[in-house]
């Protein structure tokens, strides 16, 4: 009897093991994967805040967690089912779809550089004017989950990319942690800059004269802050999609704008001391210019389209 619950333990303690195994597999892999997925997230976090922007203090918080639960389903019910399907039966297609996906965010960016130093007529200001605050609510939530789509798209596959060769429930760990910490992580952040005027107003009411200061500093740079953030977000669109446009050439074996790429970055890296930097930000150039390239050419090929409308 005493032998046998011997080996009973031993057998609980040998699965206890294994389950703790695969908790640090699933977390070493989800935090790989999350990290690659980094460009991405700047992008989702510089691009959000600006669709709860205009509305009253007490509205701002509402609008980021409806965004946010909007984010959570986009990549629970649609993008993480879609993403295992795909990983079991047509794994070739990731790369295409990726790709597809980071011609969109290169499209996106050009059409807002465009927009920037070519303004249209404000026909979408007047006709947001039109509209009344729970309207205009809803088209803002509904604009944003559209947009958290193609970015959670674009997290999604490349955690995917980094685990493809595991388990399928790994898997589905993976992506459900790294779904779950990117939109806690982002939207956090977004609640933080919605609400940074409301806190520096809150401070520039207090007494110490330092505090109160810091809170002025704060109600009247977060103007510059937020237009740097929209600028910020566009560049992250450029680099992001273009990183993806090179990484998806490189795997069909497309060799010449890839090579390009890494012989500026290896260039770029020789500078001493700094050379992992240089490197790096070489990289991020090139790829921005990549997406700029094929943002302009999207722009280009639906030029007919805008036309006949």
């Amino acid at each position: 009897m005493a032998s046998g619950l011997v080996a009973l333990l031993d057998d609980v303690a040998g699965i206890a093991k294994i389950a703790a195994a695969s908790v640090d597999d699933i977390a070493g892999a989800a935090g790989k994967a999350g990290g690659k997925a980094v460009g991405v997230v700047v992008d989702d976090t510089a691009v959000t805040p600006a669709y709860a922007m205009g509305f009253t203090p007490d509205r701002e918080l509402p609008i980021v967690l409806k965004i946010a639960v909007g984010s959570l389903r986009n990549k629970f019910f649609f993008i993480l089912p879609a993403a295992l399907l795909l990983s079991a039966f047509a794994p070739w297609a990731v790369t295409p779809l990726l790709m597809v996906g980071g011609s969109y965010l290169c499209f996106e960016a050009t059409e807002k550089l465009i927009e920037a130093f070519h303004p249209h007529p404000a026909v979408e200001e007047i006709e947001e004017l039109a509209l009344n605050s729970a309207d205009l609510e809803k088209q803002k939530v509904q604009g944003a989950i559209r947009t958290d789509l193609i970015l959670s798209a674009e997290i999604m596959a490349i955690a995917l990319g980094d685990v493809a060769d595991r388990p399928i429930a790994i898997q589905a760990a993976v992506l459900v942690l790294v779904g779950l910490a990117i939109t806690i992580g982002v939207y956090g952040v977004v609640g933080l800059i919605v609400k940074i005027d409301d806190i520096g107003l809150h401070l520039a009411k207090r007494r110490n004269r330092a505090v109160s200061g810091f809170g002025r500093a704060l109600v009247h740079g977060m103007p510059a802050a937020l237009a740097l953030l929209t600028w910020v977000g566009t560049a992250a669109m450029l680099w992001v999609g273009g990183g993806i446009i090179v990484h998806g050439l490189h795997v069909f074996g497309l060799e010449p704008v890839p090579a390009a790429v890494e012989a500026m970055a290896h260039a770029a890296s020789a500078a001493p001391g700094i050379g992992a930097l240089t490197g790096w930000l070489a990289t991020v150039v090139a790829s921005a210019v990549v997406g700029l390239v094929v943002g302009g050419a999207v722009v280009a090929a639906l030029i007919p389209f805008h036309r006949k409308h």
